[in-house]
């Protein structure tokens, strides 16, 4: 394998050939999903009669945005969701997720999280940190949390158990985040969601659905979730919206939820797409494709750095429901040199030096690779991490299975040149 202009060690080069021949076997299912998902979001283009004039722009209050009311409609057929609300506007996913929080809960309901402790930069949101912000905490909406099982499993014993009086809304988390789990798969979200109306059919169940869009052939909304939300610089854009988020669900909570995001009576009605339709539709039609791509190259990941001595999760040829692959490093000098690499392999500031900082949400230092064309798009590629034992690495994305591949091998470079890891 011929490798121009990236100076791979011959002997990486002949892992990488092994390794992709121990994880082809598991492309064929990938495929089928990615051919039903294909052929789903264009059966949802046609459906609505998209055309060329909804990609023209509105100004002012943007009442009556063609483009914005269709990009609605087109998000929620793909999605299996009564309604649907993408917007530029909506900043990133854990913004999504704060609209549904802050737009449903009422002073006194409780959120109760059935998958442990949510990712870290929604605890100013909940009021685990930082009152005083506007969060949960703040308006008198209280917080519990079920932990998984000890072999990963949502414990449906002790979600029954939590559940009280104001017990408003039960959420999941689907991507393993910054924790070292399996992503939830859709059969385990829906045996959740059903169990939870099974109990009380007026708690609105919801699912932090980032970084899993597209991983099977139905989303949360199609499997029982009321609601759901996530970014469009994650799976659902492609690569090609260049910024945005969306929610998904029942139509009257997402209606309360565009409430919380302009003002009550106005809702989504109104604002601006920006000029950004066709990015955010284009991107969507294209997402399949790109998800593929990126789930082959986390595959690729977990068997180049498992075959290099590291414990990675999933396993190369484990079911998967998310696009991350978690690389145990044992180190802050390893992970640096994970991120170099993959800062090296990106076509944008490939000549930057990703170094661990604080940042906005976040309770420990994060080191962040990603060299995309759009800034923190983590369908790109991507890796990141908080500077916390045990030490992961967190991997994602890649336009294309090659590009993944390639981002990997940087990585494994890095830490070869460094003396981090050994050649078996």
């Amino acid at each position: 394998m011929v490798l121009p202009g990236l100076n791979i060690d011959d002997g990486l080069t002949r892992l990488a050939a092994s390794c992709e021949e121990e994880i082809s076997g598991g492309f064929a299912r990938l495929d089928r999903i990615c051919a039903h998902n294909q052929s789903k979001t264009l059966a949802a283009f046609r459906k609505n009669r998209v055309s060329e004039s909804h990609f023209a722009w509105a100004t002012g209050y943007g009442h009556g945005d063609v483009g914005r009311e269709v990009t609605d409609r087109v998000f929620a057929d793909v999605f299996g969701a009564e309604t649907a609300l993408v917007r530029p506007i909506i900043t990133c996913g854990t913004h999504a997720l704060s609209l549904v929080f802050l737009g449903i809960l009422r002073p006194g309901d409780e959120l109760l999280y059935c998958t442990g402790t949510p990712y870290d930069s929604l605890h100013d949101t909940i009021g685990l940190t930082g009152q005083g912000m506007g969060s949960l905490a703040d308006f008198g909406v209280t917080f519990r949390k079920v932990d998984f099982t000890t072999d990963g499993r949502i414990d449906l014993d002790a979600v029954a158990a939590a559940i009280g009086p104001n017990t408003r809304m039960a959420a999941v988390q689907r991507a393993t985040g910054y924790n070292d789990r399996r992503a939830l798969t859709m059969p385990e979200i829906a045996s959740w969601a059903k169990f939870v109306k099974d109990m009380r059919p007026d708690i609105v169940t919801m699912a932090d659905n980032c970084y899993g869009e597209f991983l099977d052939t139905t989303e949360p909304t199609g499997n029982g979730v009321d609601i759901m939300a996530g970014s469009l610089i994650k799976n659902p854009g492609g690569g090609i919206a260049l910024t945005g988020g969306y929610v998904a669900g029942r139509s009257d909570l997402v209606e309360t939820v565009s409430y919380r995001m302009t003002c009550p009576g106005v809702g989504g009605d109104t604002g601006l797409m920006f000029g950004q339709t066709r990015t955010m539709l284009q991107g969507l039609l294209l997402a399949p494709q790109i998800v593929n791509g990126a789930v082959k190259g986390a595959m690729f990941c977990a068997a180049l750095f498992g075959g290099l001595g590291f414990r990675v999760s999933p396993e190369p040829l484990d079911e998967r429901s998310d696009i991350i692959e978690t690389v145990c490093l044992g180190s802050p000098e390893a992970m640096e040199a994970f991120c170099e690499g993959i800062q090296a392999a990106s076509p944008i500031d490939s000549f930057v030096k990703p170094i661990f900082e604080e940042m906005p949400e976040y309770e420990d230092e994060i080191i962040m690779a990603v060299g995309a064309f759009v800034q923190g798009s983590s369908i790109e590629m991507s890796a990141d991490g908080p500077k916390r034992e045990p030490y992961n690495i967190y991997f994602q994305g890649g336009l294309s299975y090659e590009y993944s591949k390639l981002g990997a091998l940087m990585a494994a470079q890095r830490l070869l040149e460094k003396g981090l890891l050994t050649l078996p």
